[in-house]
């Protein structure tokens, strides 16, 4: 038989009935009736809390699922990956006396992407060195040789006329060659009405004054390595060893001209100092084995964080997933190659992303521990743990600043993915993870404490 409080009946043997009595029998009923409604609410309220942080991980998983394979296909591979060649070429001036200044060998290294560029190669890797030398990687390439020879000719900057040609566009007479502009003398400039100019100078005034007296109102062609960048018409007879040209539509054209003109005017000799090549198959090695470890080692960090933390650790799985995501959606923007040392810096930052979460994770369950509410020890352990998270962040960017500034080549690269992990770790693994573990335990479907790994043995009475 059920025993429960029973409400008593109204006082019998009079016709009136006590209003204090039954004022206290509908305000009991009452109070009873707004808890019910109460709790029906909070309910209601927690499991569209739940539902709210389900839509959030499966559209989040969605949108990878759609634009992950796009990213792979996209994401470029370095030669250690997908096999070619690198070289590393000396810069020496072929003008007696000249020098090399840093634009010179940018504008060098920028004619060589060029070139590898217009001879079919996907993706040239050109990046100037030191004071003197360019480090060119080139992956899949057929013909090696023939690039080899053609990347390490000089720029060959001239201006043509079709003076003596079969057609007016035919620019097959050459007037002026690269080296016999003043060095570093082209310079942009603008008219009245802001129009970008381009001023140039010449070492022989009488062999300008001759040509542009005999091409007056007709084309002069600009041409590097045979390719025709501009073909002003000659105005006026220039005199004096300047002349300005005209038609630039902006001022990026402008510079662009600038630079090819003073580029043409110190021409570099390049002198290949050191080349390795690496077979399409070892590439293609290299990548399935890297991928391979990389996958064993993220299941195994997966597997730890689920074993060890439960809820949290599931919420870090999560967010880990992300981390990679973006991380390749990065490489994709800013259209980087991916190489070895990139890859390992990619594991590098998962193992970082790890740790932040990990972190999190013991001082919430610490403050389980010490007999706080799930609601407290959240706020206190997210607190808590961020100060130490976010120096060791910090840290470690300083780290990768100073590989970036004072590495080259691959050294560069592992400090760009690096630098770009950390921040990416700090959006997913530190910032939407405690959104995610917020919106898990407002639901209130996971309040004990065995979900976030901690026996209720373990906790101290405060």
């Amino acid at each position: 038989m059920l025993v429960g409080r029973r409400i008593p009946d109204a006082p019998s043997g009079g016709s009136t009935r006590n209003p204090s009595y039954s004022d206290k029998l509908t305000s009991f009923w009452a109070r009873r009736y707004n808890r019910n409604i109460e709790d029906g609410k909070g309910s209601a309220t927690r499991m569209k809390r739940l539902l709210a942080f389900v839509l959030v991980v499966v559209v989040m998983f969605a949108v990878m699922g759609v634009t992950t394979p796009g990213l792979l296909d996209k994401t470029k591979l370095g030669l250690d990956l997908k096999g070619g060649f690198e070289i590393l070429y000396e810069a020496q001036p072929i003008v007696e006396g000249g020098t090399i200044t840093r634009d010179a060998l940018r504008q060098t290294a920028k004619s060589l992407e060029k070139r590898a560029n217009q001879n079919g190669v996907g993706e040239p890797e050109v990046t100037p060195e030191g004071k003197t030398r360019i480090r060119v990687k080139i992956a899949g390439v057929a013909d090696e040789g023939k690039l080899r020879d053609l990347m390490k000719r000089p720029a060959n900057l001239e201006f043509r006329s079709a003076d003596g040609c079969a057609s007016a566009t035919d620019y097959c007479k050459v007037e002026l060659r690269g080296d016999e502009f003043v060095e570093n003398a082209a310079k942009v400039e603008f008219d009245t009405l802001h129009n970008p100019l381009v001023a140039i100078k010449v070492k022989d005034k009488a062999k300008l004054a001759e040509i542009s007296t005999r091409l007056v109102q007709k084309r002069l062609a600009i041409m590097l390595d045979g390719e025709l960048i501009t073909d002003p018409v000659v105005q006026v007879p220039l005199t004096d060893g300047s002349a300005v040209i005209e038609g630039q539509e902006t001022v990026e054209k402008a510079n662009n001209l600038r630079d090819i003109i003073n580029l043409g005017a110190l021409p570099l000799k390049l002198t290949e100092k050191y080349t390795q090549s690496v077979g399409a198959t070892l590439g293609q090695k290299s990548l399935e084995e890297t991928a391979l470890a990389g996958a064993i080692a993220s299941v195994l960090i997966l597997v730890f964080m689920l074993a060890f933390y439960r809820a949290p650790g599931f919420i870090a799985v999560i967010c880990m997933i992300i981390y990679v995501w973006m991380l390749l959606g990065v490489f994709w923007l800013m259209g980087a190659t991916l190489t070895l040392p990139g890859i390992a810096a990619f594991i590098l930052g998962i193992g970082i992303a790890v740790d932040a979460n990990i972190i999190t994770d013991e001082r919430i369950k610490e403050e389980l521990r010490s007999g706080k509410t799930l609601n407290s020890a959240l706020r206190s352990g997210s607190k808590n743990s961020l100060r130490t998270i976010i120096d060791a962040h910090v840290t470690t960017a300083i780290a990768g600043v100073v590989l970036f500034y004072m590495g080259q080549g691959s050294v560069k690269g592992f400090a760009v993915v690096l630098i770009w992990s950390i921040v990416i770790n700090i959006v997913t693994n530190v910032i939407f993870t405690r959104i995610l573990l917020h919106m898990l335990v407002q639901s209130g479907h996971f309040a004990k404490p065995w979900y976030f790994g901690v026996r209720e043995s373990d906790i101290r009475a405060l």
